[in-house]
């Protein structure tokens, strides 16, 4: 999944924990396996390759994650799409890549086929079609959430209630570390990978963070990143870093991606409205906006740096 995942447990049954967690990085890889774009036979690549075709037999955690991004696409207006693969090929953002701006052209051409409408879903014989030639999913905004809350669920039925797991920008926090919760900080967008500037306790709760400062290149005094707006095809606009506390990871994972494509006021708006999701977003203009529910549970250690 392009993720380091990793796995805290605290208990006095280390043998335990040691069985459950290898359980659990086993289904982190299944589910590779399952919605990897880099894997072949994965359900994804599958369903790509039959784009405007015929419909594909998947799997029915690939249904599941397609569920959960379809309410989430209709609660962004289309900001968060999985069907934004068919720019992945045009846009690099890797250090060891020629990053090189796509033609205007090319990323035009490319704007019809993104549209999570025309990715037609059939529960009852398990298949997935998409409907116009070209298109492609990626679950690159979703699929670790959904990675960590089966491998929160794996844990639990294992025996391993107070745990922590990390795959990239989402996080489960599951129980309590002895006595007291666990704690988790929101990354600085502009300062040094280790430096924070806001932490808040957790428990039973995920908590995931996207940021323009992961994938990114520098041009002209410009950040280009990784998170685009399906509407342009451009790297959005509008916040440096959301963060989106909630009860699934995989909803979490899907909303921090697509509040932040939404921008900071629509997307504080959003969250507001959402029952049992709460954010922190740091706008471009590095103003920091906070949730009602988070007021008084998140601690503010200092401002965010202020750089391009």
């Amino acid at each position: 999944m392009g993720s380091e995942v990793h796995l805290t447990a605290w208990t006095d049954d280390e043998p335990r924990a040691s069985r459950a967690f290898e359980r659990a990085f086993d289904e982190f890889d299944r589910l590779d396996r399952l919605h990897s774009v880099w894997k072949d036979g994965s359900d994804v690549l599958r369903v790509n390759a039959e784009a405007g075709r015929s419909p594909v037999r998947v799997s029915p955690e690939t249904l599941e994650v397609l569920r959960v991004a379809r309410q989430v696409s209709e609660w962004t207006g289309g900001k968060f799409d999985v069907t934004f693969g068919a720019l992945s090929g045009l846009w690099k953002f890797d250090h060891d890549q020629d990053n090189r701006l796509p033609r205007a052209e090319d990323v035009r051409r490319q704007l019809p086929l993104i549209d999570f409408q025309a990715i037609d879903v059939d529960a009852e014989h398990g298949t997935v079609f998409l409907r116009r030639p070209g298109m492609r999913m990626h679950f690159g905004g979703i699929g670790k959430g959904y990675a960590v809350d089966r491998a929160a669920a794996i844990l639990r039925a294992g025996g391993v209630t107070n745990f922590l797991i990390q795959s990239g920008g989402d996080l489960y926090a599951g129980g309590t570390r002895g006595d007291r919760p666990w704690r988790s900080g929101i990354r600085d967008p502009r300062g040094p990978a280790d430096r924070v500037f806001a932490a808040m306790d957790l428990r039973d709760e995920t908590f995931s963070t996207s940021g323009d400062y992961e994938r990114f290149f520098m041009r002209e005094g410009h950040r280009y990143h990784h998170i685009l707006d399906p509407d342009n095809g451009q790297p959005a606009r509008g916040c440096r870093s959301v963060t989106i506390v909630a009860k699934e990871a995989v909803l979490a994972d899907a909303l921090s991606t697509g509040v932040f494509v939404l921008g900071p006021q629509a997307g504080m708006t959003l969250i507001e409205k959402l029952p049992d999701v709460e954010g922190v977003i740091v706008s471009d203009r590095n103003e920091v906006l906070v949730s009602t529910g988070l007021r008084g549970r998140l601690e503010l250690r200092q401002a965010p740096t202020d750089a391009p």
